[in-house]
């Protein structure tokens, strides 16, 4: 059965005129039916006086839609966006943050870049550096399962964007816009890009993810800057739109190429939209912080670096990772963590059996590096921490178990499990049918939510387990459930030499 589409609008610069837009948006749903969200690129706040901001600010008044937006692009209005890792502005509008992946119930992948660009430090709150553009490249494109996202969304045109395309007006895109956005949106491989700032439409002919005849088909980018809400010369600033996310969508429906398909216009921009260069890539994490292995076959000896010692005789030198500013109990590294409740090593991350675990296979997986959150890591542990997830899976359907994975960035010292937004506060799960479910925190949060659900009556029921301190057993207990996890893993141990 095919899945639903998304029905979704798209506006440009408000500027203010929040009722001119609102009302607009009735009309349209009145006629055509409701629509699932509208994204706002460009200036969301103008110059003018707040006395309509506050009727929606206090609850007067209501957006008819959910509303997510764009931070600042200049001083005058960074005053509106306190929080940069996002917040709710007022009912219905949300701030999505300076950077980062907004992903809805349904797959639908929204990556969004706040603010123009700045290559100048420190970079003014309202705008976006290379470091930013890097971070979410990072985030998103380094691993290999990354086929492009379905929505970018940047208040800046990208540079070049004109290049092999329909003519953009009066916008001169070879000396107008972000190269570096014109960088990122090369890797991100968008389905639609939208932006503003320059208060006109344009609708580029949708451009080529791929070389013919060189690269497998990929799916195609749409372009469309939208005008400012309300224009005298009544240019478009609304944008309405079908899509299905593209996780859930056949393959070769995806990679259909429409009939007006032209090259990429950032593939041969000249230097100046090869930023990719000068971005400045993440540090690497290293796997130098312990020597012993828990692989008790005889013959085999793992380096530092977790790959066989005779790989190569000149592997190279990471750089040290992030420390932690104080003692931590997850850092392998660590004179605190308890070491005989580690069961396997990787390169960049390990399993360790829970203390008081709410069974005797509850495992952790934790980065070898002192990390917060997963959305801190590089690509490399992401792609780690993904395999071993995948592999826990298969591990406990091969004992008939299923398993729940959850992560909680709240008052937390050291990254515990899994995926969301950068900075800011937040509880994951992860369900072994697929589903994903994500809260952001806001105020305060139970700090063992996750766990007081799982041992409830409702799923375990095992309530006297909710707490961990109550499940402490003994060292050597502890040690022989070590030993059997090992052995039992053993058979899907991914980390093992060839």
């Amino acid at each position: 059965m095919a899945e639903k589409p998304l029905r979704l609008l798209a506006c440009g610069d408000v500027e203010g005129k929040f009722d001119v837009l609102f009302n607009r948006v009735r009309a349209i749903q009145k006629k055509s039916g409701n629509f699932d969200l509208l994204l706002c690129v460009g200036n969301f706040f103008g110059s003018t006086p707040d006395a309509e901001w506050e009727e929606y600010k206090t609850g007067i008044k209501k957006a008819p839609i959910q509303t997510y937006v764009l931070g600042a692009n200049n001083q005058e209005t960074v005053q509106y966006f306190q929080d940069v890792d996002g917040c709710e502005l007022a009912e219905n509008i949300t701030y999505l943050g300076r950077k980062g992946i907004f992903t809805g119930s349904s797959g639908l992948q929204i990556v969004y870049l706040s603010g123009t660009e700045s290559l100048n430090e420190p970079v003014p709150g309202y705008s976006f550096s290379p470091k930013d553009v890097s971070s979410v490249r990072t985030m998103l494109c380094s691993t290999s399962q990354f086929k492009g996202v379905d929505i970018f969304l940047t208040s800046p045109w990208p540079k070049y964007v004109g290049n092999f395309g329909n003519s953009s007006g009066e916008v001169d895109t070879k000396k107008c816009g972000s190269a570096l956005v014109s960088s990122l949106a090369t890797d991100l491989k968008p389905r639609y890009h939208f932006a503003a700032l320059e208060k006109t439409y344009y609708e580029r002919l949708p451009y080529r993810n791929h070389v013919v005849l060189q690269e497998n088909a990929q799916h195609a980018t749409r372009f469309i800057a939208l005008a400012n809400v309300g224009n005298p010369e009544k240019k478009k600033y609304l944008y309405a739109f079908s899509i299905v996310p593209m996780k859930v969508m056949d393959a070769a429906e995806l990679v259909k190429q429409p009939p007006d398909v032209t090259e990429n216009p950032y593939r041969k921009s000249g230097k100046e939209a090869s930023m990719g260069k000068q971005i400045p890539a993440p540090e690497e994490e290293s796997a130098c912080q312990f020597f012993f292995d828990l692989n008790e076959k005889q013959g085999r000896k793992r380096s530092s670096t977790g790959r066989d010692s005779k790989s190569s005789p000149h592997p190279k030198q990471p750089r040290k990772p992030p420390q932690p500013p104080g003692p931590c109990w997850f850092c392998l590294a660590s004179p605190e963590v308890e070491k005989h409740l580690v069961v396997n090593i990787g390169t960049h991350c390990y399993l360790a059996l829970a203390k008081g675990g709410l069974s005797d296979d509850h495992v952790l997986v934790l980065p070898i590096g002192h990390y917060q959150s997963v959305v801190e890591l590089s690509a490399e542990v992401v792609e780690e921490v993904e395999k071993y997830k995948a592999t826990l899976r298969r591990f406990f359907r091969s004992r008939g178990k299923r398993c729940v994975l959850f992560e909680r960035n709240y008052k937390s010292h050291h990254l515990q499990l899994q995926i969301a937004q950068p900075g800011a506060a937040y509880f994951y799960v992860e369900l072994d049918t697929g589903e994903k479910l994500f809260h952001r925190i806001k105020k305060n949060f139970p700090l063992q939510f996750g766990r007081e659900v799982l041992a409830s009556e409702a799923i375990l029921n095992i309530p006297d387990k909710s707490d961990w301190r109550h499940c402490q057993v003994s060292k050597e207990e502890e040690e022989m459930l070590a030993r059997r996890f090992r052995k039992d893993f053993e058979p899907f141990d991914f980390t093992l030499d060839d």
